[in-house]
């Protein structure tokens, strides 16, 4: 007689597994519950993708950064910069560099608005800069409020199916009732896992975003200052 009690006690928690409250849920409810799983890996792609997109992209600031302020010459390292695509500070560098050399050709430099020039030449730069770090964070932002409700309504769903159930068995016994209730909150269990890191990473990334952001700035106002100081050398000449 105690084995059977045993045997009593252990089958409804083996039956109520992850995977048996998947495959016995209503065809919706897995819909909703696949929808969350892909919506969370992709979230983590993106979280991986930009984790090692702005450490690239401090590291590249950080060489440029020493390099420039080395004492090496501006043209010299123009030339080595300009063969190739350059982002972040050496993208601001190259575009600022390229328009000071436009305004000079033909002979007769054309330093009248110059200043004016660079400084849109950077700001459209710093805006594509911000544009590149910044894509794919409002997919973050959307899966994190979204998945709860997405995960709500496979519950609701799951619920109503569940009630309907009980109500063709006219049976509402914790053994009935219970299966159904934990099917329809797996897909909430589902949407929270999906949202709480999507809004962790959101976070954190754009405030990273952020502060790489603000470096460029930074940059460009410094950059901006040493191409006034000799624009204005050459007027006095």
């Amino acid at each position: 007689m105690p084995e059977v009690t045993q045997v009593a006690l252990t089958a409804p928690s083996a039956s109520i597994s992850l995977l048996a409250l998947f495959l016995n849920a209503h065809l919706v409810v897995k819909v909703v519950m696949l929808g969350l799983l892909s919506a969370s890996v992709w979230c983590w792609a993106i979280v991986i993708d930009k984790i090692l997109l702005y450490g690239r992209t401090r590291r590249q600031m950080d060489a440029f950064e020493q390099v420039f302020w080395s004492g090496q010459s501006l043209e010299e390292l123009y030339r080595t910069l300009s063969t190739r695509t350059s982002n972040g500070m050496a993208g601001i560098f190259v575009a600022a560099m390229r328009e000071w050399k436009r305004s000079h050709e033909g002979g007769r430099a054309a330093i009248g608005s110059l200043e004016t020039r660079i400084d849109k030449v950077m700001d459209v730069t710093i805006m594509r800069e911000l544009e590149r770090l910044q894509s794919k964070l409002l997919v973050l932002a959307t899966i994190g409020s979204a998945s709860p409700f997405i995960g709500l309504f496979g519950t609701v769903w799951g619920i109503m199916t569940a009630f309907q159930g009980i109500a063709a068995s006219k049976n509402t016994s914790l053994a009935v009732v219970a299966p159904g209730i934990a099917e329809a909150l797996f897909a909430t269990a589902i949407g929270l896992v999906a949202a709480i890191p999507a809004v962790i990473a959101y976070n954190k990334l754009s405030s990273d975003s952020a502060a790489l952001g603000a470096r460029l700035e930074t940059f460009a106002d410094e950059f901006s200052a040493i191409l006034s100081r000799q624009i204005d050398e050459r007027q006095a000449a």
